[in-house]
């Protein structure tokens, strides 16, 4: 076996060609959008790169491609934790421990010169909301971001020695269903109608103000969590210029009390359902016109919830359900959206996670974060609850 890495226009080619080897028989899979991959390992488009660094190999067996992984820290990430922990992630392989055990030692090794201790994955040299876990049951098409792979793939992990870190969730609702309990929506308009409180989505002519209100709900409504990482206003602006093409400003809502921010709720689109029909990630100028076609011709019948937070004083009040009253008027009007699906709700977010089925929405699948601590005789500790 030969690892190579990735370096130069061919090699990421390379890269990108691994997974059309290991899903070509494969109908459930969907292939990632090759411009959003490569923004992540482009210290131009990534703040990530201003604290940390990243790497990636494929892995070549008598000159066939038969494996890929891509490693990475980030000093915000790594010094959230007991000990200095990296990532890895974008990781592909055939069904051979042999293979696989070589791509998590080459990741291994790179992050421990780095001075790490540890190491999650398969995760994302970016935010949580693509590209995050690992799938565990749920095999079937994913929504747009989310990590789909075979089944063997948890029997790599484990025989490895990565331990589950944290479980996330995912759920399908359709707000718009009249069998939704009617206490839910009682609630909501009871709430949306109340002095002092006010709805608004987002605006891209506003967009500026709209980032600054988000970072002030993420911190009060995230930060006690342990691992808690606040995300900058660069990042946050880089990501919506890139994300235009899945963002519609109405399905992007926030919570306000007496003009203050209290409460933030985002879903995009799945643009995964075009993706599957062009059957490439890799958009030419005819392939962008036809998804552009596509998704005026309303292909796109799903949207990703991939954020809902309220902040501390407001928690448990109704305002998820008064949000949900004035996206619902929205999804009416827009009728060709019906489904939303939720995800990823951690399960150290207990909740959160009985918020949404009291809503009524099923769990569709699970996607795991796995961590290998370097030093195997440490004990190994799972991601803390949140009370």
């Amino acid at each position: 076996m030969e690892l190579i890495q990735v370096t130069g226009k061919y090699l990421i080619d390379d890269f990108h060609k691994v997974p059309e080897q290991i899903y070509k028989d494969d109908p459930n899979w969907i292939p990632q959008l090759r411009m959003m991959i490569e923004d992540t390992f482009d210290p131009a488009k990534n703040a990530r790169f201003q604290k940390g660094d990243a790497r990636r190999w494929v892995l070549k067996q008598n000159g066939k491609l038969i494996g890929r992984i891509a490693a990475f820290y980030d000093e915000d990430y790594s010094s959230g934790y007991d000990q200095p922990t990296g990532c890895c992630g974008f990781f592909e392989c055939i069904n051979d421990k042999k293979a696989a055990f070589k791509l998590f030692d080459t990741a291994h090794d790179w992050l421990k010169e780095k001075g790490m201790e540890a190491m999650d994955g398969p995760i994302n040299f970016d935010e949580n909301f693509f590209f995050w876990g690992l799938l565990k049951d749920g095999f079937q098409p994913q929504t747009f971001g989310m990590q789909y792979n075979p089944a063997y793939f948890n029997e790599l992990f484990e025989a490895y020695g990565f331990k589950t870190y944290y479980d996330q969730y995912s759920y399908s609702l359709d707000i718009t269903n009249p069998d939704l309990p009617e206490r839910f929506w009682k609630i909501a308009e009871w709430v949306a109608q109340k002095p002092g409180y006010t709805f608004e989505h987002f605006s891209f002519k506003n967009q500026d103000k709209c980032i600054r209100d988000f970072l002030e709900i993420h911190e009060k409504a995230w930060g006690n969590h342990g691992n808690y990482k606040p995300i900058e206003f660069r990042l946050l602006k880089d990501l919506l210029t890139s994300a235009k093409i899945i963002l519609d400003e109405e399905f992007i809502w926030y919570a306000y009390h007496d003009g203050k921010p209290i409460a933030f709720f985002m879903q995009i689109l799945d643009l995964n359902q075009i993706l599957k029909k062009l059957k490439t990630g890799k958009l030419n100028l005819w392939q962008g016109l036809k998804l552009l076609y596509l998704k005026k011709r309303r292909t796109i019948t799903r949207c990703r919830v991939i954020v809902l937070g309220v902040i501390p004083g407001y928690q448990g009040k109704g305002i998820e359900s008064a949000i949900f009253h004035h996206l619902k008027k929205v999804m009416l009007r827009k009728s060709w959206y019906n489904d939303m699906e939720m995800s990823w709700i951690g399960d150290f977010n207990p909740k959160m996670n009985a918020m949404f089925k009291s809503f009524g929405a099923d769990r569709t699948n699970t996607h795991s974060t796995l961590r290998y601590l370097f030093d195997r005789e440490k004990e190994f500790v799972r991601a803390p609850i949140i009370e």
